[in-house]
């Protein structure tokens, strides 16, 4: 009896998706506890990801999936993020996951979807940070409403603690400079900025690290790439041809330093016309199915050229924050756990087998 509970439980999660992140479920979940007392059965699973958003569609769903297990089943679910990384981050700070955000070229709303996963992610439940890695156009104090001239604490002299802004922990060179004072910076200069704002800055026990890297393939992204343990990374582009060209190069940037790239996110997908309703697409069509294909990776979400997404974020509170219970802000949220879900995957390869089942019979 036990056996056979036992090859139930593995056939289940061996043979379907997890509703949420897509994944097979035996990649993201962790079997806790699976006893037996008289007639009732208890199931406990552990997700790779936080699901505190979606804790009841999955009870839900996966309620119907262990349904032949008995009439008496008892299912429990939690969370806990592990790490995707294979080596930790070798800075002051605690950090689970880093999550690069990058895009081929400038103007195609890498900046606004970064801060919309990190607060994604956040909303789901896991402890997240952001870290502007634009030195020369830093953007995110602004989009996250942090007023204007707030610097961060300095810790012992050498260490930088992370500003508070609409629950995520974040750091940005635009804490350091005014507006008015450019960074007329030769590439190494800006590398070693980078590195000095991700490792000295207190990141105080991140599942999720959100870093907004500058536009293009060039000394910031290859210092981040290759000397800072990346677990994934997101390619932000439009449908339009040129754009496509340099979001395969970052594609082609992340793989040569061997990160992996997640997916990638189509901004200004199509533009739906306020006053009468039609939908066009403006800049194209299809172009993140292309990518897509080519490289052999999913496209994690497509957004439209929304004014609202423009006034949210340059308003400084960005549209999951702003209308967490809209449309765009739930693209932003599939997104982001499908990125978790892949780096769940991740981490449960680097630990190695299917999840252990222990039965307690009582």
């Amino acid at each position: 009896m036990s056996q056979s509970l036992h090859d139930q439980v593995h056939r289940i999660l061996a043979e379907n998706a997890d509703p949420v992140s897509l994944q097979n479920l035996c990649d993201v979940v962790e079997v806790k506890e699976l006893s037996v007392s008289g007639d009732r059965i208890r199931l406990a699973l552990c997700f790779g990801y936080a699901i505190d958003l979606v804790k009841d569609v999955l009870m839900s769903r996966l309620g119907e999936l262990f349904a032949p297990l008995g009439s008496k089943l008892e299912l429990a679910l939690s969370w806990q993020v592990k790490t995707a990384q294979n080596t930790p981050l070798d800075g002051a700070g605690k950090v689970k996951n880093i999550l690069a955000v990058a895009s081929g070229k400038g103007g195609v709303g890498k900046s606004t979807t970064a801060v919309n996963l990190a607060l994604a992610l956040a909303a789901d439940g896991a402890r997240v940070g952001i870290l502007d890695a634009d030195i020369y156009g830093p953007s995110q104090s602004l989009m996250l409403g942090v007023p204007k001239g707030t610097r961060p604490e300095i810790h012992q002299q050498n260490f930088f603690v992370p500003i508070e802004a609409l629950g995520l922990q974040s750091m940005s060179m635009g804490y350091l400079a005014t507006e008015e004072t450019p960074m007329v910076w030769r590439g190494p200069m800006a590398s070693g900025a980078l590195q000095q704002l991700l490792k000295q800055t207190l990141w105080n026990d991140l599942d999720y690290l959100v870093v907004d890297m500058p536009p293009g393939t060039g000394d910031i992204q290859l210092t981040l790439s290759q000397q800072v343990p990346v677990a994934g990374a997101v390619v932000v582009t439009t449908p339009q041809d040129i754009a496509l060209l340099d979001a395969k190069k970052g594609v082609e940037m992340f793989r040569k330093v061997h990160v992996p790239v997640l997916g990638v996110v189509e901004n200004m997908a199509t533009h739906i016309c306020s006053s009468c309703g039609h939908e066009e697409h403006i800049f194209g069509q299809g172009g993140g199915d292309r990518i897509a294909k080519e490289y052999g990776v999913s496209v994690l979400g497509s957004l439209p050229l929304s004014m609202s997404i423009r006034e949210q974020v340059d308003s400084g509170k960005p549209t999951v924050a702003a209308d967490p219970a809209g449309e765009i802000a739930d693209i932003y949220r599939k997104i982001a756990r499908l990125a978790a879900g892949q780096l769940a995957k991740m981490a449960s390869s680097n630990s190695g087998a299917f999840p252990k089942i222990n039965i307690v019979n009582d």
